[in-house]
């Protein structure tokens, strides 16, 4: 009879059917964070573990305010990796620059920032490349270390794949996620004979499309009423706007800038932002401008805290995260349910000035 009434008492027993909830005092229902530094070992075990790093690294440091810095940012990435550590951002990016070395996870509320490690055939394998999603998983197309390359991000090491580009895109190209994710569209690029170039990938081959009517050098690509789109050009120095459909490429309104270098968003209400970037007509100068192309009209919708350019940006929930590459600025553009521009926050700042840095919705922990 003991033995029945204590198995009655366990959770999902006869006397606890639906578990913890029934009898929340039950020890098998104890919480294991709660008062976890007295009686959680593992908890105990990852902090002490902590502590003796940073001990160490303040002890060692020569007398450099950047070494004891330096340390506190170890301590604190090695506490995120303990049990019970709260994280409450649910948002977490992972930011590959064009060192690999130097990749990082970024929290969406700007709580944590921790270095990741990418493996790859070269240290500079995601320089000045492009990228995009095709079927859930990260890919990247050409960059200086081949200009035809394509790579697919698996668990933390990018692969490079057997088919490649049609045609070599070293710098300035852009790609595109499209056909909701199934296919990417890449591009551009430096050379003038691919500038106006276009091809598709679907994970396991490559075939050309459409090529623009315009150069869009450093021009970006975002989506507009569902369609992939192109703004200004870096070389040319032009206003033109053009979208590809089945079709081919039509024109838009030319933006009021000439403009480059910035970041393209396509949001689900059909319109499309241009988030920084350089105006070549004010002799380079950096952007802060946050514009909206909204039923064939481009109006300027608000200010990012720190103009810049070469930024990479990814729309995540309702909220747009922006890498900048000069102000090193990570700022995070909230929108309201019907994608209207609410505020802009900086979250924090990048570790170093990485130009386009791949960017990637992953989950905690990932690749660290």
């Amino acid at each position: 009879m003991t033995i029945l009434a204590c198995e009655n008492s366990c959770p999902c027993g006869a006397d606890c059917p639906t578990g913890c909830v029934d009898c929340p005092e039950h020890p098998l229902c104890a919480d294991e964070c709660e008062d976890a530094q007295f009686i959680n070992n593992d908890y105990k075990i990852c902090v002490n573990a902590a502590i003796y790093e940073l001990d160490f690294c303040l002890k060692t440091c020569p007398p450099e305010i950047g070494c004891h810095n330096s340390c506190y940012e170890n301590y604190t990435q090695m506490l995120f990796l303990c049990p019970c550590i709260e994280q409450e951002s649910d948002v977490f990016i992972l930011v590959i620059p064009r060192i690999l070395d130097e990749s990082y996870l970024q929290s969406g509320d700007g709580s944590s920032q921790i270095s990741a490690t990418i493996n790859a055939p070269d240290n500079e394998y995601a320089r000045y490349a492009a990228y995009a999603l095709v079927n859930g998983k990260l890919h990247i197309f050409g960059g200086t270390s081949d200009g035809t390359k394509i790579a697919r991000l698996d668990d933390c090491t990018l692969n490079e794949l057997t088919v490649r580009l049609n045609e070599e895109r070293v710098s300035g190209h852009a790609a595109l996620s499209i056909e909701n994710e199934e296919k990417a569209l890449i591009c551009f690029g430096s050379s003038r004979e691919v500038r106006k170039t276009c091809e598709i990938f679907d994970g396991s081959t490559t075939v050309s499309t459409y090529a623009a009517d315009w150069t869009h050098y450093y021009g970006g690509l975002g989506l507009y009423k569902k369609q992939p789109a192109s703004v200004g050009c870096f070389s040319e120095n032009h206003q033109k706007a053009e979208t590809l459909s089945a079709t081919g490429w039509t024109a838009l309104p030319n933006h009021p800038k000439r403009i480059s270098v910035h970041s393209l968003v396509g949001l689900e209400n059909q319109s499309m932002l241009l988030i920084g970037g350089r105006d070549s007509g004010n002799g380079g100068a950096r952007q802060s401008g946050i514009w909206q192309l909204k039923e064939e009209n481009w109006n300027k919708i608000g200010e990012l805290l720190q103009a810049d350019n070469f930024g990479s940006a990814i729309y995540i929930g309702r909220s747009i995260y922006y890498f900048g590459y000069n102000s090193l600025a990570i700022q995070r553009l909230d929108l309201n349910k019907t994608e209207e521009l609410q505020k802009v926050a900086q979250i924090g700042n990048q570790p170093g000035d990485f130009f386009f840095p791949v960017l990637f919705k992953t989950v905690p922990n990932y690749c660290i």
